[in-house]
């Protein structure tokens, strides 16, 4: 994956200079900006892995621009370098307090200033697989809390996540999120830990108000993901919010429709209810899975988005090793 550097200077050579060394480095993607209050703007928008800016620039400089950057929850972490000159130790000094990471001395050179931006992008993809790695951590305790309060959810959550990152693959989704898929769709529906277990836990048909109640759990888990840094915790908002939408617009929390519907919810609203259907519940038996198929197909481009399904039907060999190999009596996985 690239790794986002932007460049801040008001001098158009130096932006085409910077741009071009970064250009030339492998992973690098510049992005290059002419004063700081463009930085900032672009800033709120979108998170870079590294800041390289100027110190001397009308309207807000770089100290001006590093203490407004470090403002921003999302950035607060990522390295900042100030380009000064050698005998600027005061203003470097001040930078330091307000949140630089490091310096470049002009003229620039070309060597080092390699060397400084690949050490601090290491470091940079250093603290994001390690927030990765603690966001992995949270969904799986959270999948687990989720199973603890719905007893139907034990081999469900392992099922259907095979299922997802199946599909994933099929639809030509990335490798990366391919794994993020699978590891956030046991997210789905962690909402219904605030569900009452009177509605959560009742053996029989539910009533049209206790229905009610239910399909609150995509904005509840909504509720509980939304915000988060992690791209990991993100998809799982997603997909919790968007996993009962349907391909027609019929669906809920929001009733959106085609492709307003997160291709992650689309994916995951295919997996989640092929296996409840052939998932025996305190309320219904096991269809058969033919019988799933014939709904699946049926509700092709209602229920479910079209490409899902193909992709789906596609994988049917897989599909039915996954069921298979994690039927319930097997035990968790």
């Amino acid at each position: 994956m690239d790794m986002t550097v932007l460049i801040v200077d008001d001098n158009p050579t130096n932006l085409m200079l910077m741009r071009h060394l970064v250009g030339r480095m492998d992973g690098c993607l510049p992005v290059t900006v002419e004063d700081g209050q463009a930085a900032l703007d672009w800033c709120t928008q979108h998170t870079p892995d590294l800041i390289l800016t100027d110190y001397m620039m009308p309207g807000m400089d770089g100290m001006a621009l590093i203490q407004a950057l470090r403002a921003l929850p999302h950035v607060v972490d990522v390295p900042i370098i100030m380009v000064t000159t050698n005998d600027m130790k005061a203003v470097r000094q001040s930078a330091l307090e307000n949140g630089a990471t490091d310096f470049l001395a002009k003229p620039l050179d070309p060597p080092e200033t390699r060397a400084r931006i690949y050490n601090l992008l290491k470091l940079r993809q250093a603290q994001r697989t390690l927030k990765e790695a603690a966001a992995q951590d949270l969904v799986m305790r959270l999948s687990h809390l989720a199973e603890s309060r719905d007893p139907e959810t034990g081999g469900h959550i392992e099922r259907m996540a095979h299922y997802s990152r199946l599909l994933a693959a099929r639809l030509g989704v990335s490798e990366l999120l391919q794994e993020r898929i699978f590891l956030a769709s046991p997210m789905h529906d962690i909402g219904k830990v605030a569900i009452p277990d009177n509605i959560l836990l009742k053996a029989g048909k539910l009533t049209e108000a206790e229905f009610d109640v239910m399909k609150t759990h995509a904005l509840r888990g909504a509720d509980f993901l939304r915000n988060s840094e992690s791209p990991l915790i993100e998809m799982a908002y997603q997909i919790a919010v968007s996993h009962h939408e349907k391909f027609d617009g019929s669906g809920y929390p929001h009733g959106l429709a085609g492709e307003d519907i997160p291709l992650v919810g689309r994916i995951v609203a295919v997996a989640d209810v092929f296996d409840a259907l052939t998932s025996a519940r305190p309320y219904k038996p096991a269809w058969e899975v033919q019988q799933a198929l014939d709904l699946l197909q049926a509700q092709r481009g209602k229920h479910f988005d079209p490409q899902v399904v193909d992709a789906f039907f596609a994988a049917i060999d897989e599909v039915m090793a996954i069921h298979a190999m994690l039927r319930d009596e097997h035990g968790p996985y």
